[in-house]
């Protein structure tokens, strides 16, 4: 018995220490892909813009005077992700906004890793301000939504409309405070290193961004050479590990109850709010879009059939059409 209970700890350390040889294998790789300075890899078709305590990237195309429409990625992905979606609306009229949201892209990142819902809705204001733009329509995807929200919220009369699409907002069923995150997830936060390596093994990973993008659609072959390439471009820029790190605890377990996430907020929003949900998404599920249009007075929900997570990737000419349309309608608002 003995013998065999000597044989489990030692296999258990052998396991642990070979996980352990992996995850640092994995912060050695990125340390030596991320070399580039955010500045010199950004794609010459942006520029930067301060906005609040950052320098945020940003890239535009149509009419200079047309009607703003700013675009807010999720998770993982930046501006020119919505590329598609931006020479659709210029070619409407429209003037179209991407930004990168740090620490995604190549947006400057905070001295200080504030990335908290209302710390980027405030970047989202600032950047309006340093644009100059007194009314804008927002579309915010996924966990980006939570920002755009915020920013709504900061500055309704800023904003013309909102759009939100297969929104991660995370409301709450009242307002009350959400759980505090468990010990184990505390200490995993707490230990850089650990942290670190989990986030280079996984989410800046080169090698994982397919498998990735596979998750969140919902035909895998929508994950194509062409979109992962684009996922990929900017994880070669200096710290964007370190920076992501820093970020997650923004979305696993975020330090109070942000405004974004209580119903109430959602009640007196006296603009025109336009859900856009895909009804195969597993990531936020259509009852989570249905919830979202029963708390906002007047919001409407505009389905999409066999999409998933991110549909303006997996179905751009429908999405794109739907989008045009939805903004199209808004000239007469002023």
């Amino acid at each position: 018995m003995k013998r065999l209970a000597r044989f489990v700890i030692f296999l258990l350390l052998a396991v642990a220490g070979l996980a352990a040889a992996a995850l640092a294998t994995f912060s050695c790789q990125a340390d030596r892909r991320e070399t580039l300075p955010a500045a010199a890899a950004a794609p010459p078709t942006g520029r930067y813009v301060p906005a609040a305590d950052v320098e945020m990237f940003v890239q535009e195309t149509g009419p200079a005077d047309g009607p703003v429409v700013l675009f807010v990625h999720g998770t993982g992905a930046w501006s020119e992700t919505w590329r598609e979606s931006m020479s659709v609306l210029a070619k409407g009229g429209f003037r179209a906004v991407a930004i990168d949201l740090p620490p995604f892209g190549y947006s400057r990142r905070p001295d200080a890793p504030r990335y908290g819902k209302r710390d980027q809705g405030e970047r989202i204001v600032g950047l309006l301000d340093a644009l100059k733009v007194r009314r804008a329509i927002l579309v915010g995807h996924s966990f980006g939504a939570g920002p755009t929200v915020e920013a709504t919220l900061l500055a309704p009369e800023r904003i013309r409309a909102l759009v939100l699409v297969d929104a991660a907002l995370g409301v709450r069923a009242d307002a009350a405070q959400a759980q505090p995150p468990s010990f184990l997830l505390r200490a995993f936060f707490a230990i850089r290193p650990l942290r670190d390596s989990v986030v280079a093994a996984f989410l800046t990973n080169p090698s994982f961004t397919r498998r990735l993008l596979q998750a969140f659609v919902d035909d895998p072959a929508r994950a194509t050479d062409e979109r992962v390439a684009v996922y990929r471009r900017p994880l070669a820029v200096k710290g964007t590990t370190r920076a992501v790190g820093e970020w997650l605890p923004a979305l696993l377990a975020p330090s109070g109850a942000a405004a974004s996430e209580d119903p109430a907020s959602y009640r007196s929003l006296p603009m025109p709010v336009f859900v856009i949900w895909g009804d195969r998404d597993t990531i936020t599920p259509l009852d989570q879009g249905r919830h979202l249009v029963d708390i906002v007075p007047g919001a409407r929900l505009l389905v999409m059939p066999r999409v998933g997570h991110i549909p303006q990737i997996e179905e751009p000419t429908q999405f794109n059409g739907l989008l045009l349309k939805t903004v199209t309608g808004l000239k007469g608002v002023p």
